[in-house]
């Protein structure tokens, strides 16, 4: 079979749900209870995860338990194999049946002593009731939540409209307070939000137009969930596929629509590891080759008088084994990172897409981080402008070296790590 990827960028999700249920209030009762002791643990990835990332899929069965490691692999988010005409041809195959056998499969060559898919999809929804799912569930130590469309996790594992528990997700929550690690790539990571769980968009057209509730059509609009999703990491708001599809704007946007402070915007094949979930212990560390940025919106000013702008805003980008308190706010560089001097001299490059359109067939991805790392090199330059490509309006994004701000490299001259570069986004 091909390996299972994430949605397409310009994926229409066809989901056939009623906005107005989606914009709903929800009802006291039906917001899972927020922990205040969490044994276990959360691997999020951002989506594309290698075969060959022995890191993370490494990281993930540690700590299921190691060589005794039972993973548990759900691909609810994939089409089922009634909707996958190429169901029947295992070199084509993308369905939640085959990707959970692709997973699984991976994780027992990656060292885990058993990985099972558990059978839960939306053509067999009243699996996510049965007590024969439920021992299956009980007889593991970790879970894989595989990509694809989030919203149809609510549908399998949330009773849908009514956005409660069903039998297999309170029998996984129960396993996580227990010690048992929750993981999970792309939409299987998205699914571990709380309220106002992101469900598509774009940037321009998210910081042009702002946000709403519901999933759209028109897959450029920027859209969320109220209710969220399992609600597991509640300290900010989740986006992945960061930089790979220049999500930062729709991020900050979302946020600010939503009153939420701080986002984790995660890029792909990197994990951001979560101890303590949900608890005033919670901490997060950094495994991959990418990173992770910290979107920090508690000082930020908006303006929606002549177009949507934001100022005071920080970007924090974390790299390998970075560590990051979220009650604290606070970064902890990696043992073997050091602060960098920066001697450069030359200009930071112009960047015409910062956001890396889909419009534009010459632009290059993770192009916010090029700008705000060359920033960080140099030496005399304290501010640096970049641009969206599309037009009318046209937003500028302002990078700003402040007091507070630091980089970090590992080899003296590239910076990695970068801490409270100040943002603005304004249009012009």
């Amino acid at each position: 079979m091909r390996a299972p990827s994430g949605p397409a960028r310009r994926t229409v999700l066809t989901c056939g749900i009623a906005l107005a249920l989606l914009a709903a209030t929800p009802a006291a009762q039906a917001e899972p209870e927020r922990p205040g002791h969490v044994a276990g643990s959360l691997v999020l990835i951002g989506g594309a995860l290698k075969e060959s990332n022995t890191a993370v899929y490494g990281e993930i069965i540690r700590r299921a338990g190691g060589p005794a490691a039972r993973i548990g692999v759900i691909t609810a988010a994939s089409v089922p194999e009634s909707q996958d005409p190429d169901a029947d041809d295992p070199d084509l195959c993308s369905n939640s049946a085959c990707n959970g056998a692709y997973y699984a499969d991976l994780f027992k060559r990656h060292g885990a002593a058993d990985a099972e898919w558990l059978p839960l999809d939306i053509d067999h929804v009243a699996n996510a009731e049965s007590d024969a799912v439920v021992a299956q569930v009980n007889s593991m130590t970790g879970f894989f939540f595989g990509g694809g469309d989030q919203y149809r996790y609510i549908t399998t594992l949330l009773r849908g409209d009514e956005h409660a528990d069903s039998k297999v997700l309170a029998a996984i929550r129960a396993k996580l307070a227990q010690g048992a690690v929750i993981s999970g790539s792309s939409a299987g990571a998205q699914i571990a939000a709380g309220p106002d769980m992101v469900s598509g968009g774009e940037s321009y057209e998210g910081l042009r137009d702002g946000s709403a509730p519901g999933y759209f059509d028109d897959p450029t609009r920027l859209g969320y969930v109220p209710r969220g999703g399992f609600g597991f990491l509640r300290s900010g708001l989740i986006d992945t596929h960061t930089g790979a599809y220049g999500r930062e704007g729709r991020a900050f946007r979302l946020a600010a629509d939503t009153g939420h402070d701080r986002v984790y915007a995660l890029e792909e094949n990197t994990a951001l590891v979560v101890d303590a979930p949900g608890s005033r212990h919670e901490r997060m560390t950094v495994l991959g080759p990418n990173g992770v940025a910290v979107l920090d919106l508690r000082d930020v000013r908006i303006r929606a008088d002549a177009g949507w702008s934001m100022r005071e805003a920080r970007y924090t980008y974390l790299t390998q084994s970075d560590r990051y308190h979220p009650s604290t706010w606070s970064v902890r560089p990696a043992a073997d990172k050091q602060r960098l001097r920066p001697a450069g001299t030359t200009p930071v490059p112009a960047n015409d897409d910062v956001f890396f359109s889909v419009s534009n067939p010459a632009g290059t991805p993770y192009s916010f981080r090029t700008t705000a790392r060359a920033l960080a090199s140099a030496g005399t330059q304290s501010t640096a402008t970049a641009t969206t490509f599309e037009t009318d309006p046209r937003f500028t994004v302002t990078f700003t070296k402040a007091g507070g701000f630091s980089a970090w490299t590992n080899d003296g001259a590239v910076p990695q790590t970068l801490v409270d570069l100040r943002v603005a986004i304004a249009p012009r």
